[in-house]
């Protein structure tokens, strides 16, 4: 038989569980990259020196190193609300506009249109206001500090069958 479990237990699991821990958001597809594949990331600088004023990318996932660094750190328990939250730099993503070729943004978190996605954290990125538009990782693959660390632009393109492998995400905490 079924037994209730004491109220303060239930809050105690409940505040337990209320905060979970951030994630990186990766291509599932590993596409070129000689490591562990691609995540959205501040575009220049690394950990807490990133500037989220630099805009997003995909680069090498960092997650190997044992942790998710902050430049590639996203909150999952705000999916849901459609949003895409950098906790450590307190920005979310946003795109100016829904047309091919636009690139996404960091910008101070304000509720808005522009910052509202949809991502259930496995499948496609897309703006709310246009789910048919898919954030894609566009371009040709260039090198940083090594040739270990692989970058990639992003941008907003048609969702297609034909691009699944750079249009597919997911999420994970480091290993």
């Amino acid at each position: 038989m079924f037994k209730p479990v004491a109220p303060f237990i239930a809050a105690m699991m409940v505040a337990g569980m209320a905060h979970a821990e951030n994630v990186e958001i990766y291509v599932v597809d590993m596409l070129d990259n000689i490591q562990d594949g691609y995540c959205l990331d501040i575009a220049k600088g690394r950990g807490a020196d990133a500037n989220p004023d630099d805009g997003l990318q995909a680069h090498t996932c960092y997650s190997p190193s044992g942790e998710v660094l902050v430049d590639q750190a996203f909150d999952p328990d705000q999916f849901a609300d459609g949003v895409l939250y950098m906790p450590e730099f307190d920005v979310c993503v946003q795109t100016t506009s829904t047309e091919a070729g636009a690139a996404p943004e960091l910008a101070d978190c304000d509720g808005s249109d522009a910052q509202s996605w949809v991502f259930d954290g496995e499948g496609t990125i897309a703006p709310a206001s246009a789910p048919d538009m898919c954030l894609t990782l566009t371009g040709e693959t260039r090198t940083g500090r090594s040739d270990q660390n692989q970058m990639i632009a992003l941008s907003l393109q048609t969702c297609s069958s034909d691009l699944t492998a750079t249009q597919t995400w997911s999420n994970r905490t480091a290993d």
